[in-house]
């Protein structure tokens, strides 16, 4: 997994106080590998939210919402995931994952309870990440992060996420969607 010079067996996943480093280059890596035997987006997005819970310490959610091109709305319905129960529909403009979707921009929420019409999904969120992903030049969808900590996204983790999510959009094959390629 995409970890390094940490010892998981704490609950809290922490080293010296802090929390360890991911490594986002590897993580890309072994999503590239895994997506190359089967390209198709279901497990290639299933796998994303399996190694990006598996590698990142302390979060409480990881998955994608996919846009519902067939909604009288727009709205993000529940995709792969590994959490507990999660929103099955969020509307665009709505909470954080609706708003990145709706502005096609990235979201990195330090406190969720200070985000202007936060959803609740698991009241046990307290921080979150949201990445736009795209086919076909349009916003299929979005990448969530949920953590139980305040502040638990770093800028590095950010900008690894971005990658984790440009990865999937070279990977995944979206053929036979409304928004496929």
């Amino acid at each position: 997994m995409a970890h390094r010079a940490c010892d998981w067996s704490g609950i809290d996943r922490l080293e010296g106080g802090r929390m360890c480093d991911t490594d986002y280059e590897l993580l890309c890596a072994q999503l590239r590998e895994l997506s190359e035997a089967e390209p198709h987006w279901l497990p290639v997005l299933a796998n994303a939210s399996a190694l990006i819970m598996e590698a990142l310490p302390n979060l409480n959610w990881a998955g994608f919402y996919l846009t519902d091109v067939g909604a009288e709305a727009p709205s993000l319905v529940l995709g792969p995931f590994q959490g507990k129960v999660a929103c099955v529909r969020i509307p665009y403009g709505r909470g954080v994952c609706g708003t990145a979707a709706a502005q096609n921009k990235p979201q990195l929420v330090p406190n969720v309870h200070e985000f202007p019409g936060h959803i609740a999904c698991d009241s046990a969120s307290n921080s979150e990440v949201v990445i736009p992903l795209h086919a076909s030049g349009s916003v299929i969808g979005v990448l969530d992060l949920d953590s139980p900590l305040l502040s638990r996204f770093s800028d590095k983790d950010f900008a690894g996420l971005q990658a984790v999510v440009s990865t999937v959009e070279t990977c995944a094959s979206f053929v036979g969607l409304p928004f496929g390629r």
